[in-house]
């Protein structure tokens, strides 16, 4: 089931968000994750956010800001069940695009985009961690 995220969802959305960066971001140093904890964990709490729970555990959650996807993550026991997919798919039904930034070296999460129809609509270095990073679209 996809809901609304709520106050109550913060530590389990959180330890999946850090959870599933370290690991999809080997080439990005852990401690740049772990510093920015507070601060994504406040934004996440302003944002527009949906959870996959089945069985009473979250298991994902996709964060949206107006159009723009700023992530879908996945618990890693459940990566590849379709859950990403299925949050996508929610957003897609809600917006008539989207928009989204990507590592370049996150070879898995550009491809499950680009099977998922977005395309390579620039590319860019963040400023952060100084890793090529493509701005990826989708329009219905």
């Amino acid at each position: 089931m996809i809901r609304k995220f709520n106050k109550n969802d913060i530590n389990r959305v959180m330890t999946i968000w850090l959870e599933s960066n370290i690991y999809s971001h080997d080439f990005v140093n852990p401690d740049y994750w772990k510093d920015n904890y507070n601060n994504v964990m406040d934004m996440i709490q302003q944002a527009e956010v949906y959870v996959c729970e089945s069985g009473g555990i979250i298991k994902g959650f996709i964060g949206l800001d107006g159009d723009y996807i700023a992530g879908i993550f996945v618990d890693k026991p459940y990566r590849s069940k379709g859950i990403g997919t299925a949050l996508l798919n929610f957003v897609k039904e809600i917006r008539n695009r989207l928009v989204l930034s990507v590592y370049e070296k996150n070879k898995s999460a550009v491809r499950f985009y680009e099977k998922s129809d977005f395309i390579i609509e620039s590319t860019g270095t963040d400023s952060d961690t100084l890793q090529t990073e493509y701005t990826m679209l989708w329009k219905r």
